[in-house]
């Protein structure tokens, strides 16, 4: 199997990326300490809108993204953000095919 890359925009209430921030927390830790075939998971704030983050995720395949994504830890995330986010989260799922590190 190929690896499998995610990218996912999240959209914070007006003013509220900083919350949105600290409650992906347990999520960034529990990948960091539960989830080996979960290659790469980095949070990032977009520079041109303040209310905005975006998620570039990789993993080893499809299994560990389906892993991920069924995660009790993802359950708890998706309750915590529900006040925090102005939309559900927009996400693309990317076949990589060439690059450097792949």
């Amino acid at each position: 199997m190929s690896k499998v890359v995610v990218i996912a925009k999240i959209t914070a209430v007006e003013g509220k990326r900083d919350e949105l921030v600290a409650a992906m927390g347990p999520m960034m830790d529990h990948v960091e300490a539960n989830e080996p075939d979960t290659l790469t998971y980095i949070l990032n704030e977009d520079t041109a809108d303040a209310n905005v983050i975006w998620m570039y995720e990789e993993y080893a395949n499809n299994d560990a993204l389906a892993a991920h994504s069924t995660s009790e830890t993802m359950k708890e995330m998706g309750m915590a953000l529900r006040d925090l986010a102005g939309a559900r989260p927009e996400i693309t799922v990317l076949n990589p095919v060439r690059g450097k590190g792949l």
